[in-house]
């Protein structure tokens, strides 16, 4: 028998996009992260908007991190059926990006229970990254068809 070398950790997640496919791998590395509405963040002046959350390391399995999505050259944001409350929690289910006059349009951040979150862009412009260390995951994400969720696992 063999000793096999120690797994090395992942590194952190860091991913750009400037276009509708690069949009679709955040989207997909995003899903099921979980936020509270205190967690998005418009700074108009400065064209852009920040979104942290407890990100489920599907490429880990087990595990979640804080991370955080950030848009810029955004125009105007709107929010539709989402909880008012700053500690209601929200489950992102997909981001998708609905073009408009080049190379601007909408960006859609679909939330579990039918709300989103309507992000105007001039361009697309969107960058996430891991923000701390991973932590071990007390419940992983089940979607209703495998019944529960995790939603009260939004931070260490």
């Amino acid at each position: 028998m063999t000793d096999a070398p120690p797994a090395t950790p992942p590194e952190p997640l860091r991913l750009l996009a400037q276009d509708e496919d690069d949009l679709q791998i955040i989207s997909a590395a995003l899903q099921d992260a979980i936020l509270r509405p205190r967690d998005v963040v418009w700074e108009k002046s400065a064209r852009r908007l920040t979104v942290t959350l407890s990100r489920f390391c599907w490429e880990c399995g087990g595990t979640r991190v804080l991370s955080a999505l950030q848009f810029g050259d955004v125009m105007a944001v709107r929010s539709r059926q989402l909880p008012r409350g700053p500690d209601a929690a929200l489950e992102l289910l997909a981001i998708h990006f609905l073009p408009g006059e080049a190379p601007g349009g909408q960006v859609i951040l679909m939330f579990a229970g039918g709300g989103d979150l309507g992000v105007e862009v001039e361009c697309l412009d969107a960058v996430v990254a891991d923000l701390t260390p991973r932590w071990k995951a007390q419940v992983a994400p089940a979607h209703p068809d495998e019944g529960g969720s995790d939603l009260t696992e939004a931070r260490p």
